[in-house]
C-alpha cells in the first residue's frame, strides 16, 4: 500500500467570508509543485466518484484531530481541483482559522492523498500523478503548490473595508507608540 502524502497549494486570502465559506483550487493540473510532483488531469476522478465531497475531510494543518469544517463541493475542471467549503464556526480552531485567513496570516491549502498510479519522468525528475486517492484537504501555513489560489465566497465588502480601516488605524497607533517609546529610551540612554 502506498504511503499517505500531503501536497500544499498556496491560497492567499486577504479576506474570508464572515460566514466561514471559502473556495478556490486545492491543486492545479500540469504544474510542478515544490516537491517535484505534477498532478495530471483526471487524477482525482475515481476518488471523487467514490468519496464525494462529504468523504474528504477539511482539516487544520493536516491534523486528523482538528477538523475545522466540511467541503461542500470538490470538482475537477480544466484548471485543477476546485473546492468550496464551510468552516464550522462552532469549533474554536475554525474561528481561529477564519481570523487567520482573513488577516492573510495563513494562506495555504494542502491535499492529503495516496498516489495510486504515478510515473517518473527521468529526464526532468518529476513524478506525474495519474490517479490520486484524495482523503483530506487542509488549511495550512506553508503551501507546496505556489500557483493555486483561493478566494472567499459571498463576500460583503463593506464589513471588510471597515475592518481594514480599523486594522490600519491600529497599526498606525502601534507605530506611533513604538516611536514614542524608542524616543524615550534614547533620551534615557543619553542621561
Amino acid at each position: 500500500m502506498a504511503p499517505r502524502e500531503t501536497k500544499r497549494a498556496e491560497t492567499p486570502l486577504s479576506c474570508a467570508s464572515p460566514t466561514g465559506v471559502i473556495e478556490g483550487y486545492a491543486s492545479l493540473f500540469g504544474v510542478a509543485d515544490n516537491g517535484g510532483d505534477v498532478v495530471m488531469p483526471g487524477a482525482f476522478a475515481r476518488s471523487l466518484a467514490r468519496r464525494g465531497a462529504s468523504g474528504v475531510k477539511m482539516l487544520w494543518q493536516h491534523n486528523a484531530a482538528e477538523p475545522i469544517g466540511v467541503w461542500t463541493s470538490i470538482v475537477e475542471d480544466r484548471k485543477g481541483l476546485r473546492v468550496s467549503g464551510r468552516l464550522d464556526l462552532s469549533v474554536a480552531r475554525a474561528r481561529e482559522a477564519l481570523s487567520l485567513l482573513g488577516s492573510g496570516a495563513v494562506d495555504g491549502l494542502s491535499i492529503g492523498f495516496r498516489a495510486k498510479r504515478a510515473t517518473a519522468d527521468k529526464s526532468t525528475g518529476l513524478r506525474r500523478l495519474h490517479e490520486i486517492d484524495l482523503w483530506e484537504i487542509s488549511v495550512v501555513t506553508f503551501p507546496m503548490l505556489d500557483q493555486a489560489r483561493v478566494g472567499a465566497l459571498k463576500q460583503d465588502r463593506r464589513p471588510r473595508q471597515r475592518a481594514s480601516a480599523l486594522l490600519r488605524l491600529k497599526a498606525q497607533q502601534a507605530a506611533r507608540n513604538f516611536q514614542r517609546q524608542l524616543a524615550f529610551y534614547r533620551a534615557q540612554s543619553q542621561l
